[in-house]
């Protein structure tokens, strides 16, 4: 089997590119930034079914993310989770949270308000993340 993305990531988000593991997407909705890791291994549910290799690999990958976020765009605090109630495929939600976001102090989940950012705003993140992005090893548009 290969790789594919489970729809409900295709539709809420845009791909930004490639890390050696790692395809990484952007979701459109106006919080964040909030970048996803989805490992580019056909039909992965969870961390542990990876091998060791591919667990270290994501947690550098994962934590480069985290830091680009953080170097970048100064946030109160950095949310990383994997949920996968709704979309089983292994996808980790890493997000850059404020004081002063819609959810704030609580959870994205379920407690924002669906606002999808406009459209020269989400064209000017994709582009910065894209540009910041390429500085990690690997990182492939």
């Amino acid at each position: 089997m290969t790789f594919q993305l489970h729809p409900r990531l295709q539709q809420d988000c845009i791909v930004l590119g490639n890390l050696p593991l790692c395809q990484v997407l952007m979701i459109k909705e106006d919080i964040g930034p909030w970048l996803i890791l989805v490992p580019r291994i056909a039909d992965l549910k969870e961390i542990h079914h990876m091998t060791d290799e591919q667990q270290v690999q994501f947690i550098k990958e994962s934590s480069a993310v985290a830091q680009l976020l953080e170097d970048n765009f100064t946030p109160d605090k950095i949310n990383i989770g994997a949920l996968g109630n709704l979309v089983p495929q292994l996808h980790i939600h890493h997000i850059a949270r404020f004081t002063t976001d819609c959810a704030w102090p609580g959870p994205v989940w379920g407690n924002t308000n669906g606002v999808i950012r406009e459209q020269s705003d989400l064209l000017y993140l994709i582009e910065k993340l894209r540009e910041k992005l390429s500085t990690l090893l690997g990182f492939k548009q």
